[in-house]
């Protein structure tokens, strides 16, 4: 078979699953993103092999033995890490500084072709590796960070621009060192619109829980008229101001808390001095938005959630979304259910669900 006869076979295996797995529940017609065969993932992390005074990329195969196998290139990886790839190891293994105690590699890009390399060590960084990254950073036009224990220096800056364009409209991003970001860009584009395109007519307020960045949350303000988001991570609340602000966004509101803290908050179980002055009672919620981790939803949450009258779901496993659905669908049917091959070639599968009360 060639690659795209291969890609074609396995995407048409999870659709065959996800349509099986999912078939008591009455699905709509499945919409299905497909990605690129190669050169998808925005980032990677590659160990470092240590020979002597010969320093190369390593990942290990399979099996209950951990066995390195050096790498040159990753064929998953977007163009511009198998680009970097050869040229950063290249000076890494003409530099001292910068091989000695390195043991891992971790490259962050963009679709617009911005990379940050972070290079992690078993040993305190010093000023003469700062001046060979420095000299590199400039050389190859990158970002580098360098971490060890409890010392990071950055050099150049330590996050990538991203944009991506949803229903016409570009919307700026900034992706730091360290915090979540969707790893498929292509995909992660396609996921935007879907979800843009099935809410645009559902008024009213949103309610975002698990915002990392504002990945989805800033295209969506677009369909209703306040946005309320929630998220715990320090840097992706950072990010997501620094995100609201570039892209002029007014109606938007994003708060330092977990679900379960806002759930109390909204059904004046618990005050918060956090929420300072802001009147939770002014929004007029339509459809809350959750994008949780791969256990899903917990009963909590489940349970708050039920109260919405659309739910929209994005799901990074089929089998906590399958549980989590069986008590959703108690009180909502699904609208429109779409699969994103973020991750070509695994078994890993993305989902979107959208739910409508009954």
């Amino acid at each position: 078979m060639s690659d795209t006869q291969n890609y074609q076979h396995q995407l048409d295996t999870k659709i065959q699953k996800i349509r099986a797995d999912f078939a008591e529940f009455n699905l709509p017609d499945l919409t299905v993103f497909p990605s690129p065969p190669s050169h998808y993932r925005m980032r990677a992390e590659f160990k470092i092999w240590q020979a002597g005074e010969f320093a190369s990329y390593a990942m290990f195969a399979p099996g209950p033995v951990k066995t390195p196998v050096a790498i040159e290139a990753f064929t998953a990886a977007s163009t511009t890490i198998n680009r970097l790839m050869p040229l950063i190891m290249d000076n890494i293994n003409q530099q001292a500084p910068l091989r000695y105690k390195l043991f891992e590699a971790h490259f962050l890009t963009s679709t617009t072709g911005e990379a940050l390399v972070s290079l992690v060590y078993h040993t305190p960084l010093t000023p003469l590796w700062q001046a060979h990254a420095d000299e590199l950073c400039h050389r190859l036009g990158i970002n580098i960070v360098g971490r060890s224990r409890g010392q990071k220096m950055i050099v150049g800056r330590d996050y990538v621009n991203e944009e991506f364009i949803v229903q016409g409209r570009k919307f700026h991003y900034r992706h730091s060192e360290n915090s979540f970001t969707q790893p498929n860009g292509f995909v992660c584009e396609h996921m935007l619109n879907w979800a843009a395109e099935h809410t645009q007519n559902l008024g009213g307020d949103l309610l975002e829980l698990y915002c990392g960045n504002g990945n989805f949350t800033l295209p969506l303000t677009q369909n209703f008229n306040q946005v309320l988001a929630t998220e715990v991570a320090k840097v992706s609340v950072a990010d997501a101001h620094h995100n609201i602000a570039r892209n002029n966004i007014t109606n938007l509101q994003v708060l330092r808390m977990s679900s379960a803290e806002l759930a109390d908050a909204l059904t004046q179980k618990r005050q918060f001095r956090r929420l300072g002055d802001l009147d939770l009672k002014r929004y007029q919620f339509s459809t809350v938005f959750v994008d949780p981790p791969r256990c899903g939803l917990d009963t909590q949450t489940l349970d708050f959630i039920k109260r919405f009258p659309n739910i929209l779901y994005i799901s990074c496993n089929p089998e906590s979304l399958k549980h989590n659905l069986h008590e959703l669908s108690n009180t909502h049917r699904i609208q429109a259910m779409a699969l994103f091959d973020q991750f070509p070639f695994t078994d890993h599968i993305e989902t979107g669900v959208l739910l409508a009360q009954q």
